[in-house]
């Protein structure tokens, strides 16, 4: 499976830990940047992972800034992305059985690395359920 994965300077390294810790579990990683702690703008990694799960050069996402809103609010301007800014890991459980979300958002400021391996592991291994959340799927691209 191949994750992409994006951060602005605020997240940049939290992405280097989530990076290595998925290297290690075998996935294969598609680095978006950012590259170094020096001062980014979101969106533009926000727009290159969503593209990259758009255009499957990857399966899924995770994206990473200071607070974990913006960054999600960039990927989500892109129909058939729908990216989860997720806190714990009933809410990354729940994001992927019930709304099929295909990246993940972190806050670096809010969430502690250890908690943020979690969350994304959850992430990972949770499969789509469909059926009636099939329907709620469909409804929001229209």
């Amino acid at each position: 499976m191949k994750i992409a994965l994006g951060a602005d300077h605020g997240g940049f390294a939290l992405k280097e830990i989530i990076k290595s810790h998925l290297e290690k579990k075998g996935f294969e990683i598609l680095d978006k940047g950012t590259y170094s702690t020096e001062s980014v703008d979101y969106p533009t990694y926000g727009k290159a992972v969503a593209k990259s799960i758009l255009e499957k050069e990857a399966d899924f996402g995770i994206l990473i800034c200071g607070t974990g809103i913006g960054i999600s609010i960039s990927a989500n301007r892109f129909k058939g992305i729908r990216a989860a800014l997720c806190s714990n890991t009933t809410m990354a459980k729940l994001t992927r059985e019930h709304n099929d979300a295909n990246i993940l958002a972190l806050g670096a400021r809010m969430t502690g690395d250890i908690l943020a391996l979690e969350i994304v592991d959850e992430f990972l291994r949770t499969k789509f359920e469909g059926g009636r959340h099939s329907t709620r799927i469909e409804a929001i691209e229209l």
